[in-house]
């Protein structure tokens, strides 16, 4: 493998991509990899695997399905943070009558 060839080849598709990060699409590999799985990557990582035959750019449809996917994801989990932090405080029944009791006396 001619090693000035290959990296001749990153930087021309590197300098193509026009995003800081790019979304990049897996191809099926004799080694097991899976086709279709979407990735963000950093520009230089994306131009590394198209070159090796790893993947490819995703295109416009398909960055904004995985991006719309990403928000949703992270609204969820914003979900699940917040009713993790709800507090709930038990109280006897003689605790809650003198807190009504001390909240009717200020009104």
């Amino acid at each position: 493998m001619d090693l000035k060839l290959y990296y001749d080849k990153i930087r021309e598709v590197e300098t193509k991509i026009l995003e800081e990060f790019a979304v990049v699409v897996s191809r099926e590999t004799a080694d097991g990899g899976k086709e279709g799985t979407k990735t963000e990557v950093a520009r230089r990582l994306a131009a590394k695997l198209i070159v090796e035959g790893l993947a490819r750019v995703a295109n416009p449809e398909e960055v904004k399905v995985f991006r719309d996917a990403l928000a949703e994801a992270q609204r969820v989990a914003e979900q699940v943070a917040a009713a993790s932090r709800v507090q709930l405080a038990v109280l006897s029944s003689a605790e809650l009558d003198r807190l009504r009791g001390a909240s009717q006396k200020k009104g």
